[in-house]
């Protein structure tokens, strides 16, 4: 019988400057161009073929990761060792698309239905709630919700209707300044692409320009919701477009948000994408219509956007609460776009948060493992789960240039996350509540903000003002 593995709650992580972390299993796909090397080394880096792990030893110092070898093949030296005894390490994560303006909402402001409809109706009424220190508040209780389950970046999409978007772009570039060196942030523009039409949507892309932003449009009317496309999408794709070249800046939309079939402008998207010349700048979340439109179709769609270098974000959580919901009936689909179909072709993927306690999505806490694990098992990401990981880290990572997040790489900042689990099947498989993060080479000590910080907020009953 082999000997017992130490309890997880009893390995002390040292306050040494430089420490080794010996015998850590890590996802090939978390690794990049590292795993190359460590794919051909000798009988230290075993790889696991159906994990698509490889174990290895970490040399983390002067808080950042040093070295990145076999395991059992660094030698000696005089550092403190901490033996995972093949424990998983993954880097801190990566959520692409979120919504910290509208988060934690859902007590003052509820989706009587459920419905994509009635979540539109509530945020509508409850921005006029949306000041400041609101703003401020809720935010940040979303953060330190994700930097204490080991997420290292986030890109936000902001409401930005006329009344609002001073406000949330001031309140976003505050709290992005509080945390910085903890979690990166960028800020997407979200507004109904008809609001593009005057110039309403120049001085938009001249405040998101002013803040660092990504300019961003979700493709359908400000009355509506997704389904038939508007008359002129085309030439409201070509002012934003124009917008975008002008201040160079990056785009990032919603698009075809339903399972209604004739929600088609992501082939629009892509033929706009094109004709700018803008491929690899482009993101389009959502894209469910895809998964029920016909077959050949959506073929010629994938073969679109896969020419325009579209990257596309799914949202599994959240579109699986909202889409197909009816009163007393039963969901008959996911929610979900054609993921596998988009790997195939090589567009870029990534697996994404996006609401949280708010009415588009009553529950979540901000934790991108919950989310990878749910997304495992909405999107079948499994049989083998050897690249699911990938979706969570080095993929959004990419999507929004995040270069030193997502991925485990040497001279890259030591920030991991370590699991009480060996394979990939254990973390899916538990909640993983007691992950210990690593942050510039150090334990962390934070937790999740407790519920009660929020209770006098959800108590608003009126506007503020």
């Amino acid at each position: 019988m082999s000997a017992m593995l130490p309890h997880f709650s009893d390995i002390v992580w040292p306050d040494a400057a430089a420490y080794w972390i010996a015998n850590a299993r890590v996802p090939l796909c978390m690794l990049g161009e590292a795993r190359l090397g460590l794919e051909e080394a000798g009988p230290g880096a075993q790889s696991d073929r159906d994990d698509g792990v490889v174990l290895v030893d970490l040399l983390i110092e002067s808080e950042r990761l040093a070295r990145m070898v076999p395991a059992g093949t660094a030698g000696t030296d005089q550092h403190p060792r901490i033996d995972l005894r093949g424990r998983q390490v993954w880097p801190m994560l990566v959520d692409v698309h979120t919504h910290l303006d509208r988060a934690h909402t859902v007590v003052r402001a509820p989706n009587v239905s459920g419905s994509f409809a009635d979540a539109l109706r509530a945020t509508a009424s409850d921005r006029l709630r949306w000041t400041r220190d609101d703003l401020l508040m809720r935010m940040n209780f979303g953060l330190r919700c994700a930097y204490a389950h080991g997420v290292s970046a986030i890109r936000t999409h902001l409401d930005s209707v006329p009344a609002q978007a001073e406000r949330s772009w001031g309140a976003f570039r505050e709290v992005r300044a509080e945390w910085a060196g903890k979690v990166a942030l960028q800020a997407v523009s979200l507004v109904p692409i008809d609001l593009f039409r005057d110039e309403g949507g120049d001085q938009l892309a001249a405040l998101v320009a002013k803040s660092g932003g990504v300019l961003g449009a979700v493709t359908r009317a400000a009355n509506g919701t997704h389904g038939a496309l508007l008359d002129d999408l085309d030439a409201l794709l070509e002012r934003i477009f124009s917008l975008a070249a002008r201040h160079d800046l990056d785009l990032d939309f919603h698009v075809d948000e339903t399972n209604d079939p004739r929600a088609a402008a992501l082939p629009h998207v892509a033929r706009a994408v094109l004709r700018h010349g803008y491929q690899g700048r482009v993101v389009a979340g959502h894209c469910c219509s895809l998964a029920v439109q016909p077959e050949e179709q959506a073929d010629r769609t994938l073969d679109l956007v896969a020419e325009a270098e579209v990257a596309v974000v799914t949202l599994p959580t959240v579109n699986l609460y909202l889409q197909d919901r009816v009163s007393g009936r039963t969901p008959r689909w996911r929610g979900v776009t054609l993921v596998h179909e988009m790997r195939r072709r090589g567009i870029a993927v990534a697996v994404a948060g996006d609401n949280c306690r708010d009415c588009f999505h009553a529950y979540g806490d901000h934790d991108m493992v919950d989310n990878f694990r749910q997304a495992v098992r909405i999107l079948h990401l499994d049989h083998p789960l050897t690249d699911a990981p990938a979706l969570v880290g080095p993929a959004p990572a990419r999507i929004a240039n995040l270069k030193e997040h997502g991925r485990l790489a040497v001279g890259c900042p030591a920030r991991v996350i370590v699991f009480n689990a060996r394979s990939l099947s254990e973390i899916v498989s538990r909640p993983q509540t007691d992950r210990i993060v690593i942050d510039n080479g150090r334990r962390s000590s934070a937790r999740p903000p407790d519920y009660s910080e929020l209770w006098d907020n959800e108590m608003i009953c009126g506007p503020s003002v």
